[in-house]
C-alpha cells in the first residue's frame, strides 16, 4: 500500500498554524491569571485608601473583598466583549457565507474565552485555598463545569456563540458584588442597597427565562441554567425580605 504524505511546505504551514494556535490560547488564559492578580492588589490597595470600612475589616473579609475586585472586572469585559461578538459584528451574522453558526469563531472570540478560563482558575484555587470561606461545593461544581464547557468550546471552535451568550450573562456579578461590599460595609438599610437589589433581581429575571432555550442544545448548560434558577429564587427571596423590611420601617416611622 502506497502512502500519502503531505508535500513539506504544507505540513510545515499547517505545523505553524497549530503551534501558534496553541500559544494564542495559552496566552489568552495566562492573561486572564494576570489581570486577576493586578485587579486583586489594585482592589486592596485603592480600597485601603477610600474606604475606611475596608481597614476595619478581617483579614478574610478582606480577601473576598479583593477577590470579588476581579470577578467584577472579568465580569465587565466579558459582558461587553459577548455583547460585541453577538450582537455588532458580524461574526455570528445568519446573512454570513462562513459556514454554519454553531462552527464560527474568531482570534477574539478565542481570547475572551482564555481570559475567561484564566479568571476561574484563578478564583477556583482562591477558592480552594479558603474552602469554604469564598463559597461551597456548589461554586467548585459551577466553576469546573464552566471551565469545562469553555474549554471544549475553544479547543473545537464549536458552540462558542452559546458559551458567549452564557458569558454575558455575567452581567449580573457586578450587582451581586456591589450587594455583598454594601452589605459588609454596614449599608444595607440605604436606598443604594435597595435599587442594587431591583436590579439584580431584573437582571437575573431576564438571564433565567431568556437563555433556557438555548442552553438545552447542549449537556453541561443545563445544569448551569438550574444553578441559576436556584440562586434566582434566593435573590428574589432576599429582595422580598429587603423590602419588607423597608415598608415595616417606613410605617413605624410614620
Amino acid at each position: 500500500m502506497v502512502g500519502f504524505s503531505l508535500p513539506f511546505g504544507i505540513a510545515s504551514v499547517a505545523g505553524y498554524e497549530t503551534s501558534s494556535r496553541e500559544f494564542q490560547y495559552l496566552a489568552s488564559v495566562f492573561s486572564g491569571i494576570v489581570l486577576c492578580a493586578i485587579v486583586y492588589w489594585l482592589t486592596g490597595a485603592i480600597s485601603s485608601l477610600c474606604f475606611k470600612s475596608y481597614r476595619n475589616l478581617s483579614g478574610a473579609q478582606k480577601l473576598e473583598w479583593n477577590n470579588r475586585g476581579f470577578s467584577t472586572v472579568h465580569a465587565i469585559v466579558v459582558a461587553f466583549a459577548s455583547f460585541y461578538l453577538l450582537v455588532l459584528s458580524d461574526l455570528f451574522r445568519e446573512d454570513s457565507v462562513d459556514g454554519l453558526i454553531i462552527d464560527r469563531n474568531s482570534t477574539l472570540s478565542n481570547t475572551v474565552l482564555g481570559v475567561s478560563i484564566g479568571y476561574f482558575l484563578t478564583d477556583l484555587a482562591m477558592i480552594f485555598w479558603l474552602y469554604p470561606a469564598l463559597g461551597g461545593f456548589e461554586y467548585v461544581i459551577h466553576h469546573g463545569l464552566s471551565m469545562f464547557s469553555i474549554i471544549l468550546a475553544l479547543l473545537s471552535g464549536q458552540a462558542q456563540i452559546y458559551i458567549l451568550m452564557v458569558l454575558f450573562s455575567e452581567s449580573t456579578t457586578p450587582f451581586v458584588n456591589l450587594r455583598w461590599y454594601l452589605d459588609i460595609a454596614g449599608q444595607k438599610n440605604s436606598s443604594l442597597y435597595i435599587c442594587n437589589g431591583i436590579a439584580l433581581f431584573v437582571g437575573w429575571l431576564v438571564k433565567t427565562v431568556f437563555p433556557l432555550g438555548f442552553y438545552s442544545l447542549l449537556s453541561v448548560p443545563p445544569v448551569l441554567g438550574i444553578m441559576n434558577l436556584f440562586w434566582f429564587w434566593k435573590i428574589s427571596k432576599g429582595l422580598v425580605k429587603t423590602l419588607t423590611k423597608t415598608t415595616q420601617g417606613s410605617k413605624k416611622t410614620k
